[in-house]
């Protein structure tokens, strides 16, 4: 221990030690670990929400290194959004709609990015903010209906209808910046909705949301509105994803989605 304070070390173990790691951590000692897979990388970084001081990769395949190496780096992004008018709010009849309960705990301002275009995507918030109908559920974003996109990294999206337990999702704030979510359980009920159509550089996106008090958008001031109080004329947080998408991933293809 004393050894480990004072210089940097390489730990390596035929099986994980989380709770040693976490000891070690905890006393500021800095060490290196091993590891095989991007799994193994994420595990290593968030030790005690701090991470291991150094990640050695035992990996010679090139491509599976091109993978990993990023994670390593854990790099400060923000992603850009910017307010889009609200142009038309129109209530629909009921259909499927998606929570995505996580196993993170969010913040107010924090959300998702849905949208009924990939080009176009909507931070819905998360049910962090006291109403008078239902307790708060910090760890869920009613996202919306079984077709739409939603961003699960900062290349890639899924359909509401693919998230399943244990997936990764991306939690975004008001001011973009970004951090991995979990998924726990996804839920697809049966529920009124309503279709909110907005327009940015001369283009109009829309998101098909559940038509209730506890489901909200975020405005240009970064406070949250709900989609039962949402105005034409209210600017709404979106970001803009220019190009198309092939099985989730970005490609670059002319697309027309109305």
């Amino acid at each position: 221990m004393e050894l480990s304070r004072q210089k940097k070390v390489i730990l390596k173990s035929d099986k994980w030690e989380i709770i040693p790691w976490e000891n070690l951590i905890a006393k500021n000692a800095k060490f290196f670990v091993f590891a095989k897979n991007s799994a193994e990388v994420k595990q290593a970084i968030g030790v005690l929400e701090k991470g291991v001081y150094g990640i050695i990769i035992e990996e010679n395949n090139p491509e599976n290194l091109r993978k990993i190496i990023p994670l390593c780096k854990q790099p400060a992004i923000n992603i850009n959004l910017q307010p889009a008018n609200v142009t038309h709010i129109k209530l629909l009849s009921s259909g499927e709609r998606v929570c995505i309960d996580t196993c993170n705990l969010m913040q107010i301002g924090e959300g998702m990015l849905i949208g009924n275009s990939s080009e176009c995507l909507f931070l819905v918030h998360s049910e962090t903010i006291e109403n008078p109908y239902c307790a708060t559920r910090p760890f869920r974003v009613n996202a919306g209906a079984v077709h739409a996109y939603i961003k699960t990294e900062l290349e890639k999206t899924k359909y509401l209808c693919e998230i399943n337990s244990g997936d990764s999702v991306l939690i975004v704030n008001a001011k973009g910046s970004i951090r991995e979510g979990i998924v726990g359980r996804s839920k697809i009920e049966t529920r009124p909705l309503i279709l909110i159509t907005a327009e940015i550089e001369n283009k109009k996106y829309s998101v098909i949301l559940q038509n209730a008090e506890t489901i909200n958008l975020v405005k240009e001031d970064l406070s949250a509105v709900s989609v039962t109080n949402l105005k034409e004329g209210d600017k709404v947080l979106v970001e803009l994803n220019r190009g198309a998408r092939h099985f989730g991933m970005k490609i670059e293809e002319k697309i027309i989605e109305k």
